[in-house]
């Protein structure tokens, strides 16, 4: 129970110098690597994040890792990511392993049993994420997406005759609404990517 309430100067001192170098080095990183190092773009980014946030209070406050260990973690962790992504974008293959696709869970007001199922979301929040949207009438709601990052888009339906470009990319699209976004990727010759 002393340890609970025990100040000591020294390790005090050592925790915030520990932290400055940490969060400057931190920073360092983050600039090199880019934004995507910090983004909540997709579940494996998210893990990085909150991986390394883990690893920099691990670095500051245990006296048994070095600042410079506690830096080299970090680093391998944001190098990984960076790695990961730069295949991402170049292999189908990998993309599919790696990164999670968007699911449609309701659209022109009907909503799409199996996403919800396989997704595991309740009516309930798809209600919520409308009233956020500031829509009063599921029948104003478009389409609603559950995307990468967990989130739920709500797309407003501002003009019935205009099709739901996007969309492109997500889970559980009606045939009819798949077959007019190819059909217009043809016409106007939109890579995939």
């Amino acid at each position: 129970m002393d340890k609970v309430f025990s100040l000591n100067i020294d390790d005090i001192l050592g925790i915030m110098i520990s932290a400055v170098i940490v969060y400057i080095i931190l920073v360092c990183y983050i600039r090199l690597l880019g934004k995507r190092s910090t983004s909540e773009l997709n579940s494996f980014d998210w893990i990085v994040t909150v991986s390394m946030g883990s690893l920099f209070a691990t670095s500051i406050i245990n006296k048994d890792i070095s600042i410079i260990e506690g830096c080299i973690s970090i680093l391998v962790l944001l190098l990984l990511q960076f790695i990961t992504t730069k295949i991402v974008k170049k292999s189908k293959w990998f993309r599919k392993i790696v990164k999670a696709t968007p699911s449609l869970l309701l659209f022109k007001g009907d909503f799409i049993e199996e996403n919800l199922k396989n997704e595991r979301i309740l009516k309930a929040e798809i209600y919520a994420a409308i009233r956020q949207k500031g829509l009063k009438s599921i029948k104003k709601v478009y389409a609603v997406v559950l995307e990468t990052n967990s989130k739920i888009s709500v797309i407003a339906n501002d003009d019935d005759n205009e099709i739901g470009y996007s969309l492109q990319y997500v889970n559980g699209l009606p045939a009819e609404l798949q077959a007019n976004l190819k059909k217009q990727e043809s016409i106007e010759g939109i890579n995939k990517g």
